[in-house]
């Protein structure tokens, strides 16, 4: 889940740049624009329109700037409507790094489905931000904690998303990294023993490191380097594997494991590293989009709104393996970065006009950054009968709509 927009090992493209002169843009595949998400086999179904209320609002924005430099935080009268389940059928979920990226977005959707949520998040990359239009309802509770330390409480499912998952972020304190993924995840199995709940853990494609197999199926054992500067994620996401697993067959705990591959979407942290905030923002500022490599490494990337369908689905689902939960559609990151920029380009107006043009700069590549990854995802459409649905085109538009806002309302 976590990328620069790095890859191969050859340095000799260092501040180059790229045009349409030397780079013929492949076309993206296309399909049906998405207007509702979810699947009904477990209640998720719901309208692209009310997840746009949450993210996308028209209405007057809850942070206002005003004139002279002062901000003003306006009250929420009325919450989001949510499904009205009887208590028999009411889950209680804890989410864990629920109020991050991908966390805040399967909260909005667990909320939706008219279950009572708890997030824990000790705020090291997630924002009450991302969770501000649930605080005070009567199903949410939102909790400071860091789970390297015990937690307490009666839940039926557990969602265990906590970890730093962008190069930046969990490469700042790669020990703190290590200890979530060991630490936390010892903490949560222990919960969910204890409680007897459903647990899910939300692992990567990282695991697979920078894969010999293509694409990867999840019997694939991986090609990672346990020493360099990606292995605190990278490993610390297999030994949570090993963990899940371990609980799995010596406490009988329920388990779920979901490999999850490059996603984006709203919310995305603008200074997170990964390859779709990283162009959206350059792209935005006029700035060069950078590329760290020669560009022609791929990844397959998928809207957020896809893989909390999946997520959700394999919680539902009695199915017990690993599950790749991701795009099929490759592309490598120089036809990414024309598809971004041509996006943004076509759709932002500056006061000195429409923009015209932002280049493309090559630079050094990463240490360790896979050189092609893709998923098999035979599994999820089999047992989950899962695969993704959005155009990568409408993801990106939505992305870059959320974006827009933010710096509107100068949160970024």
């Amino acid at each position: 889940m976590a990328d620069q927009s790095g890859g191969f090992t050859n340095h000799t493209n260092n501040n180059r740049t790229s045009s349409s002169d030397d780079y013929v843009i492949r076309p993206v595949p296309q399909r049906d624009h998405v207007d509702n998400v979810g699947d009904t086999s477990v209640g998720s179904d719901v309208s692209l329109r009310w997840l746009h209320q949450l993210y996308l609002p028209k209405k007057t924005p809850e942070v206002v700037m005003l004139k002279d430099g002062m901000v003003q935080y306006t009250s929420q009268r009325l919450y989001p409507n949510v499904r009205h389940l009887s208590p028999a059928k009411r889950e209680r979920i804890l989410v864990t790094g629920g109020a991050g990226f991908v966390g805040s977005h399967l909260v909005d959707r667990l909320m939706w489905m008219g279950h009572e949520v708890i997030v824990v998040d000790n705020f090291f990359t997630g924002t009450k931000r991302n969770v501000q239009h649930w605080i005070g309802h009567p199903n949410f509770e939102l909790v400071t904690h860091d789970v390297v330390d015990p937690y307490m409480i009666e839940v039926s499912q557990i969602y265990h998303l906590a970890c730093p998952a962008s190069p930046p972020h969990y490469q700042y304190n790669p020990t703190k990294t290590v200890k979530t993924s060991v630490m936390g995840t010892i903490n949560m199995l222990g919960l969910a023993k204890r409680t007897k709940a459903r647990f899910l853990l939300t692992s990567t494609s990282e695991i697979y490191g920078d894969p010999e197999e293509h694409p990867q199926k999840e019997t694939y054992w991986g090609h990672v380097n346990p020493i360099g500067p990606r292995a605190c994620y990278d490993e610390g996401k297999r030994i949570a594997e090993t963990l899940t697993y371990s609980y799995m067959r010596q406490n009988d705990v329920d388990v779920r494991v979901a490999r999850i591959f490059n996603t984006f979407g709203p919310r995305m942290s603008p200074t997170d590293g990964r390859v779709v905030s990283n162009f959206i923002m350059q792209a935005l500022r006029g700035q060069p989009l950078t590329i760290y490599g020669d560009g022609h490494q791929t990844r397959s990337f998928q809207y957020v709104h896809d893989l909390v369908d999946g997520l959700i689905l394999l919680m539902n689902k009695n199915y017990t393996e690993p599950v790749n939960l991701g795009n099929t559609e490759e592309y490598t990151i120089l036809d990414f970065a024309h598809t971004i920029r041509d996006q943004v380009l076509a759709t932002t107006t500056t006061a000195a006009g429409p923009m015209t043009d932002v280049e493309i700069k090559l630079l050094p590549a990463a240490m360790d950054d896979p050189r092609k990854r893709k998923p098999d995802i035979t599994r999820a459409k089999k047992y989950l009968g899962w695969e993704p649905r959005f155009a990568v085109k409408q993801g990106i538009q939505e992305t870059v709509d959320w974006f827009k806002l933010q710096q509107m309302e100068g949160a970024i």
